[in-house]
This record gives structure tokens, sequence and C-alpha cells, in this order.
């Protein structure tokens, strides 16, 4: 009876199916010995076959188990193995040298670290050294240097309270061994007499010229009620006059007034100190309009308006007001003035004033421009100035120029407000 399997070297297969089509082939390799031979699939296999192999002809075995087309060679998956091992030594190595350097680093920069801090002993050992044979420490030499204050002269005042009238009255008697501040040895000193924290009142004495040891002799009156007094610091500051540049603070003395026992008349002497510089009062900006007519002969100021003005009165608002004065070699020829404007930090005006000034005329004038705060009782106090003309400076001198260069037209323009002495002494110099 004929096998239904094909032996080697006879396929493919060349025998028909009961179905009447060629079985498919299949090639097996045999459990036991691993002899591989070819037989034919009949349905779902492996089928039993006789081994091939010498070692096991004419013997039934297990059944045939078909090779995958993925399979791999044993020898392949050795050398897989081999490289993989290789591969994991490599990366061992070069982490334990990594690991080797990093420390070999540390050692070295501690090396380092500890000649350093020999280096360093050293250098303060000898420093040490020469300390001990000038019998000084460092905290000796510091203090010394400390002790060394700058002595900027003194001052003798006097203060008197007149409890029935509820005023203070301040005297700047003189002032003794000031630096000397100018070029040739000596000083131009005045002093500013004022209560803070409020700063409403502020009084100067008269700058008493190239002098180092002054005596003013002047006496100016704050009226505090008593129970305020006691919260406030009366400020006496010594500044150095100077005509073109801005005065330079030489010291000053501060007086709380809740040490002071004002049963009696004090008059003493105190020593200066330090001052703080002053910062720049911010006195508001007023916005003003200028027209000139050559043919005519005509000058036109107009105050439109002013803003952020300083407070002046007790409610934190002001009065303001303004006086326009025309001015030529520090000579006053006409004055205006606007309305009064009530309660307000931001008035608007928009008033005009003509003034008569001939075409030859109108480089030699000056327009000097006040705001005032209006006060029914005592004095009216001066927030801040301004002047306008050929020879002024900065926003002033250029809001002039666009005037000329722009002939019967209005010209307007913001500007700040500055201290009434500094204009004043402008004003002076350009005389």
């Amino acid at each position: 009876m004929g096998s239904p399997w094909c032996v080697p070297g006879c396929c493919p297969c060349h025998r028909l199916s009961p179905l009447g089509r060629p079985p498919k082939c299949a090639t097996y390799v045999h459990t036991t010995c691993g002899f591989t031979t070819q037989g034919v699939e009949r349905g779902p296999g492996p089928y039993p076959v006789f081994c091939q192999s010498p070692r096991g002809r004419g013997y039934r075995r297990a059944p045939l188990t078909p090779v995958s087309p993925w399979a791999v060679p044993r020898w392949a998956l050795v050398a897989i193995a081999v490289l993989l091992g290789l591969l994991l030594l490599t990366c061992c190595f070069c982490i334990c040298k990594k690991c080797c350097c990093k420390k070999k680093k540390n050692k070295k920069e501690k090396g380092k670290g500890a000649k350093n801090a020999m280096n360093m002993k050293d250098m303060k050992g000898g420093q040490d050294e020469d300390d001990a044979e000038t019998g000084l420490t460092e905290g000796e030499g510091e203090g010394e240097e400390e002790k060394e204050p700058e002595n900027l002269g003194k001052l003798q005042f006097s203060l008197d309270y007149d409890f029935q009238a509820n005023q203070l009255t301040v005297g700047i008697l003189q002032a003794a061994e000031l630096p000397a501040l100018d070029m040739g040895g000596t000083s131009d000193p005045y002093v500013k007499v004022f209560l803070l924290p409020d700063k409403k009142k502020k009084y100067e004495t008269k700058v008493h010229r190239k002098t180092l040891n002054p005596a003013f002799n002047e006496t100016f009156t704050f009226k505090v009620p008593y129970q305020e007094l006691g919260g406030k610091t009366l400020v006496m500051a010594i500044y150095d006059f100077d005509r073109f540049s801005k005065h330079d603070i030489i010291g000053e003395v501060k007086v709380p007034m809740n040490t002071v026992d004002l049963g009696q008349p004090i008059e003493e002497w105190r020593d200066l100190q330090g001052g703080e510089k002053e910062e720049p009062e911010k006195l508001g900006d007023i916005c003003t309009s200028l027209r000139y007519v050559p043919t005519a002969g005509k000058l036109t100021v107009c105050i439109l308006e002013a803003k952020n003005l300083k407070k002046m009165d007790v409610g934190g608002l002001s009065d303001p007001y303004v006086k326009i004065h025309l001015m030529q070699n520090g000579k006053r020829l006409k004055k205006k003035k606007t309305t009064v404007k009530k309660k307000t930090l931001n008035p608007y005006f928009n008033e005009s004033f003509s003034f008569e000034i001939p075409f030859e005329q109108i480089q030699r004038v000056q327009v000097v421009v006040t705001v005032l705060d209006y006060d029914k009782l005592g004095k009216n106090e001066a927030i801040g100035k301004i002047f306008m003309g050929s020879n002024a400076t900065g926003t002033e001198l250029r809001h002039w120029s666009d005037m000329l260069a722009n002939p019967r037209r209005p010209i307007a323009q913001w500007h700040s407000l500055k201290p009434e002495e500094e204009v004043d002494a402008l004003l002076g110099k350009n005389k």
C-alpha cells in the first residue's frame, strides 16, 4: 500500500488529493532528531510520518512541527547575546570612569580650598601681628574712623511762646565755625526756618556775604495753638547762597517741640547736623498764551489755566490768582492781575491782558507771571513764579522765541512753576 506522504526528493507533490487538486506540500522538522523532511498537508496538521533520518528510519515518531518563516538559527542567537553582553560591559565601564573622574576633581578642589584657607590665615596672622604691634584691633580702628564726625559749625537760637496770643517766636541769633564752601575760603550763609510736618510757612534770614561767623539777629513768629505745638518739629537750616546755581545746605538744627519746656524763654547753642538735600517742591503748572503784533507794537498775554497747585490753606486747597508784571532792566513797567478762584488747585482763568511794546523794545522786556494764594487776613503768599523773555531759559525761552517767530498768532505753552526766590535771583542776574 502506497504512503500518502511525499518522500525526500519527490516534491513538489505529484499526487492528487481526493478532491482532484494537488495537495499542499509542507516542510516538517522532527521533534526528536531535528531531521527535515517534506510531506503533504491534509487538513489541519501536522500529521505523523515515518522518520527519514538514518538514525530513526522505520520508527514511528511524534508529530512534526512546521518551520516558522521567522525562525532564527542558534548561532545567530548566540552572536546577539554576546554583542548585548559587550554593550552592557562598555556602558558599565563608561559610568565607572565618569564617577572616578568626579571624585578626583572634588579631591583636587578640596586641596586647593585648603591651601587658599591656609594662605588667608597666614595673611590674617600677619595683620594680627601688625595690629598687636600697634596695640589696635579691627573693631577699634573702625570705631576711631566713625568717631570723627564732620564739623559743620554751630547755631545760636532762642525760643519764646506767648500763651495768650498762641504764637511761637523763633530768634536766629548767630552762627559760628561754619565750613567754607566757596572758592575764596568763605561762605554766603543764610537760614531757613520752618515747622514740620506742614512746612506751610517758611522764613529766611538775610544773606551774609563772605563770612563763616555770621550774626543774624532776626526773629520770626509762628501762630500755632499750644495743644498742636507738641506734634511739630522746628527746623533751622543754614544754606550757602549761590547766585548762579542751587544753594548748598551747610547743616541744620532740628528741635522737636515736645522736648522743650516753653514755660520760660530759651536761648542756647547747638551743633549743626548734616541736612538732607531738599527735593524740588512741586508747586504746580500754568498754561499761558503769548501773541505779538509787530506793526501795532502790541503784546497780548492770556492766562488760560493752572493745575496741581500747592496746597496753601488749612483745608488742603488754595484761593489762587495770577499777577503779570512787565519788566525791563529790573524795573516794573506795568502790572495786571486776574480774578481770584476760590478753593481750588486747578483754576481756569482764560483772561487776557495787553501791553504796548514797540518792536525795537520787545527783546529787552520780560513778562513775569506769579501765582499767589489770596488770604483775607494776612499777606497773600506766592505759590510759584515764571518769567518769559529773550534772556529766559528752558520752556520759557522757547515759548518767547516761538511767539516772535509767529507774529499775530497766539502761542500757548504749559510751564512748571518755580520758587519765587529762584526766579527773583535770575531776574536780578539779568539786570
